[in-house]
């Protein structure tokens, strides 16, 4: 369960600019094999999305945070606020991806449901799961150019909401929504497989839930 951005605390223990305040970030790794979640998202995909693209993000939220540091030691305020949209753009990919992944588990011939509570306050927002996966993918598939789509607790309110994010913006510092489901309608998370067709893609990934994990961050937004 994702509880925050993962570090590491290597062997060498190199600290960053932040002088020992913090450690790199490094790519989680899966909980499952990249050909797992076959049928429903190809092999090819899920290495190309993770060993690269998520990679990636690190990396540059890694270099991000070390012109950060610098800059923080130098006093140079210019600076400090030049990199801030790096690191919400990579270091909203690192978080967006890690909880990505662990939404994911080996498929299922049936689309699989949650239980409990969180079924219970599905229906009782939507009527039915059937509906509440309709009205999801509706508005996921609406998403203009790249982002991410949400199920997302208004803690506030206390209640169930979708929404949707642009880019890597991360859902809680967007939205305040506390993330509980997160799918990734970016091209390079369905292209080789689904082409243009987002919708296939969108019916296809409800085969490969992980409702256990939805449902542990459901229980302690609920708290």
């Amino acid at each position: 369960m994702l509880r925050s951005i993962p570090r590491t605390f290597a062997a060498i223990n190199k600290p960053s600019a932040f002088a020992g305040l913090r450690y790199k970030h490094t790519l989680p790794a899966l909980p499952y094999a990249y050909e797992a979640l076959e049928p429903y998202i190809s092999g090819e995909i899920m290495k190309i999305h993770h060993a690269k693209h998520h990679q990636t993000y690190v990396n540059n939220l890694n270099a991000a945070e070390e012109k950060l540091g610098s800059a923080f030691q130098g006093k140079n305020v210019d600076e400090e606020i030049a990199v801030q949209s790096a690191i919400k753009f990579n270091g909203g990919g690192h978080i967006n991806h890690t909880l990505f992944w662990e939404n994911l588990t080996p498929g299922h011939k049936e689309v699989p449901k949650p239980s409990g509570d969180l079924l219970k306050e599905i229906e009782k927002t939507w009527g039915s799961f059937d509906q509440f996966v309709s009205k999801f993918n509706t508005q996921t598939a609406a998403v203009q150019g790249s982002g991410w789509g949400w199920l997302g607790y208004n803690k506030e309110f206390k209640r169930l909401e979708i929404a949707t994010t642009a880019n890597q913006d991360p859902l809680k510092p967007t939205t305040g929504l506390i993330p509980l489901l997160g799918i990734d309608v970016w091209e390079h998370a369905y292209y080789l497989q689904y082409k243009n067709v987002r919708p296939d893609y969108l019916n296809a990934i409800w085969h490969v839930i992980n409702w256990k994990t939805v449902t542990d961050r459901f229980t302690t937004a609920h708290k």
